[in-house]
């Protein structure tokens, strides 16, 4: 399942949220914390892929350029994010958490504008969901999305997305 930024579906809800709700977003400041509560034990079961040597291991991709984080706040706490990998124009969704309403999907609104601002062309969500579908992703067939990822990651990222002086 792919999301291309400029078929991101913001909905009325959702768009309201941005402009109304009680959310803020910031960029790489929380990588680690990211991680860790996407790790957590979810309602659907205790185990969880992420285990301390993979976290280990994205941490030091996004040490060395590649790894990045989208966190959703409200009132100063980390409520919502998301992180993946970055290899030029396309961004490798790794996973997601939410532990408020909608904000997962207002860290999924920030990347996208992310990655409109770099030019990222291609955000790859791995797996369908009815949620994802929701915001405007869709299913590739593996060819498809082969040919997408030749022509679109072939280059080093250029590091961090953290605002200056944010």
């Amino acid at each position: 399942m792919v999301l291309f930024p400029d078929e991101f579906n913001c909905s009325r809800s959702l768009a309201k949220t941005l402009r109304n709700g009680p959310y803020s977003t910031r960029l790489d400041e929380a990588f680690g914390a990211t991680i860790r509560a996407c790790a957590s034990p979810r309602t659907s079961g205790p185990d969880t892929w992420l285990n301390p040597q993979m976290i280990a291991s994205y941490e030091q991709l996004h040490v060395l350029g590649y790894g990045h984080s989208v966190e959703t706040y409200c009132d100063n706490q980390l409520v919502g994010g998301l992180y993946g990998l970055q290899l030029d124009r396309v961004f490798f969704g790794e996973s997601m958490f939410s532990l408020r309403r909608d904000a997962s999907k207002v860290a999924v609104a920030r990347l996208v504008e992310e990655c409109r601002k770099r030019d990222i062309k291609l955000i790859d969500c791995q797996v369908a969901s009815a949620h994802l579908a929701s915001l405007g992703a869709r299913e590739l067939p593996r060819r498809d999305f082969s040919a997408l990822l030749r022509q679109y990651a072939r280059r080093r990222p250029a590091g961090s997305w953290a605002e200056a002086g944010a």
